[in-house]
């Protein structure tokens, strides 16, 4: 048996998604998440049940996250809305020719860390969710 879907939960996301529609080219070159968010949208006006809202907004969830959105749904709706600001994970990698599989996760203001074996700093990239 699966739970009911909270309301305040679906209002969130409900929140989110609204935000996320609002950005424009937020969502532009990622086909599954265009998709999903678009699903979510024609079952939130069309007033479907909490069950099948929440089933569309987790599958929009799974879509950001596979996109490289760290939080996905809920990331912001928690929190302030910052225009054009999307969370996203930092990682460093190896500056080498021929890559290590070394990642350190890093921020925006501090520096890479060395890499002992290429002797220079390594490259801030963000995760590839592939990866």
């Amino acid at each position: 048996m699966t739970e009911p879907a909270d309301s305040g939960e679906l209002a969130d996301k409900a929140a989110q998604l609204c935000v996320l529609l609002a950005s424009p080219g937020e969502s532009r070159g990622m086909p599954e998440v265009e998709a999903a968010a678009r699903l979510a949208s024609d079952l939130l006006r069309s007033g479907a049940p909490g069950a099948e809202l929440a089933a569309a907004y987790d599958h929009l969830d799974r879509a950001l996250r596979r996109a490289g959105y760290a939080g996905g749904l809920l990331r912001q709706a928690r929190r302030t809305r910052l225009p054009g600001v999307r969370t996203h994970l930092k990682v460093a990698v190896c500056p080498g020719p021929v890559r290590c599989s070394r990642l350190e996760r890093v921020g925006d203001i501090r520096p890479a860390p060395p890499c002992a074996v290429n002797g220079e700093r390594m490259h801030k990239t963000r995760l590839d969710p592939a990866s």
